[in-house]
């Protein structure tokens, strides 16, 4: 990520190693100020019901048209787990229980990490949310692997139906890499 101006005094940014620092940061040599880049945390949730889990086709982009598992940004203010029921309300219009995280993912070359929960939906009620153009519960077999948007939610439907065979739902994590075209 690129910065051209200082956010406290709007003075142009050197790209430089702060004093008592290991890497590149964008400095300010006006007022001193660094500017820190942090990845963003994605949260969401593998939403249960019935033996089905719940996914929905995205209204926006990146990967317009294409299925993926309820999640966004964590807002400022909120637990983790809040905003994984934040998003999938938004979603899917869906009020979720929370059981377990279940999956974080990090993708550096994106600056994001994404952490996923098991959910279970509270009333079998759902709808289409303003992102999504469609909202179903799909069973394994009826999942559009090759329509999934991201890695991280394709891994994480791939760990969950394998758990739920042994029924061992174990907390995993790993990084992800970006995909190369087929």
């Amino acid at each position: 990520m690129s910065m051209n101006f200082c956010t406290r005094c709007g003075s142009g940014l050197e790209f430089r190693v702060p004093e008592g620092d290991d890497r590149q940061r964008h400095v300010c040599p006006a007022c001193g100020h660094i500017h820190y880049i942090n990845p963003r945390l994605v949260v969401g949730c593998i939403v249960e019901w019935k033996n089905k889990v719940l996914l929905c086709q995205r209204a926006i982009e990146p990967m317009y048209g294409m299925w993926t598992a309820p999640a966004g940004f964590l807002e400022a203010g909120e637990t983790a787990a809040d905003g994984a029921k934040r998003e999938t309300h938004e979603e899917a219009k869906a009020a979720v229980e929370i059981i377990a995280p279940y999956t974080l993912f990090n993708l550096t070359f994106i600056n994001q990490i994404y952490l996923m929960f098991r959910a279970r939906l509270i009333d079998g009620r759902f709808d289409v949310g303003t992102e999504s153009l469609a909202v179903r519960l799909f069973a394994e077999d009826e999942v559009p692997w090759d329509e999934i948007a991201f890695t991280a939610i394709r891994r994480t439907l791939g760990h969950y139906f394998e758990d739920r065979k042994t029924g061992d739902f174990r907390f995993r994590m790993g990084d992800l890499s970006p995909e190369r075209p087929a």
